[in-house]
């Protein structure tokens, strides 16, 4: 929708631009961790660690640092143990917030997710309340200079992608979970770069927000997304652009 942004479209530019690589390390840290933990130290056998060594090495991430990240979560070297939760709520406008979150405290965790919730105008709710607003999917984008769309178009559908869309000056490719990796090497040996290629969250609707709310959510999540523990935070609210202009004034 032209003059429009959603949660997805804004992460993903602001990061473009984002200095806080501390906290991009702190994160890749810790899903390397956990993803060892779970699947084991081959990313060959582990499609999750297999994508997290991916999304480090995008992000020059120092190759000892990821060695020594999968290491901790083998046993080989000691760590902290992370647990995978997810948490979901509400913030303002009734917009739907999807939070996936690896912790070594729960109790700490939950209770500072709720304060920042209440503090934005939004609230903490149970188990299940918004998940079911949200599919699991493939999301790559390409920028529009990068590929012509019937070429892209060609090679991710058919590689396996579910859809290709138009967002202003990029094309968001959207695929099954199972089929990322394929669409993402045809992309690669094509020569089409990409911006980003992960397994997201894609809203199945959108919460139109303004004004006040608009402002209030934009800075909900910009809090959420800093929180030490949130690897992931997802959102159905869709703005004006203006919006964005205003907050960045």
């Amino acid at each position: 929708m032209s003059g429009h942004s959603k949660w997805h479209s804004i992460k993903h530019k602001k990061a473009a631009t984002d200095s806080k690589r501390g906290r991009l390390f702190t994160r890749l840290i810790k899903e390397l961790t956990a993803a060892a933990r779970t699947g084991g130290g081959d990313p060959d056998a582990n499609p999750r660690l297999r994508l997290a060594v991916a999304t480090a090495k995008a992000n020059n991430m120092p190759a000892e640092n990821i060695k020594r990240s999968i290491m901790r979560g083998t046993g080989e070297l000691p760590g902290v143990s992370y647990e995978d939760v997810n948490y979901e709520g509400y913030g303002p406008g009734g917009a739907a917030i999807f939070m996936e979150v690896l912790t070594d405290n729960k109790n700490r965790t939950v209770a500072e997710l709720r304060h920042l919730l209440s503090k934005h105008g939004g609230n903490l709710g149970e188990t299940g309340c918004v998940g079911w607003m949200f599919d699991r999917k493939g999301y790559i984008v390409v920028e529009k200079a990068a590929a012509g769309e019937d070429k892209l178009l060609e090679v991710a559908l058919g590689a396996g992608a579910e859809d290709m869309r138009d967002d202003d000056d990029s094309f968001e490719i959207i695929t099954s979970p199972e089929e990322m990796e394929a669409v993402k090497l045809a992309l690669e040996a094509a020569e089409i770069s990409m911006t980003t290629a992960e397994i997201s969250m894609i809203p199945q609707n959108y919460v139109s927000l303004e004004g006040k709310n608009a402002q209030t959510m934009l800075k909900l999540m910009e809090a959420l997304e800093d929180h030490e523990d949130i690897q992931n935070v997802y959102s159905n609210f869709d703005i004006d652009e203006s919006e964005l202009d205003v907050e960045a004034s």
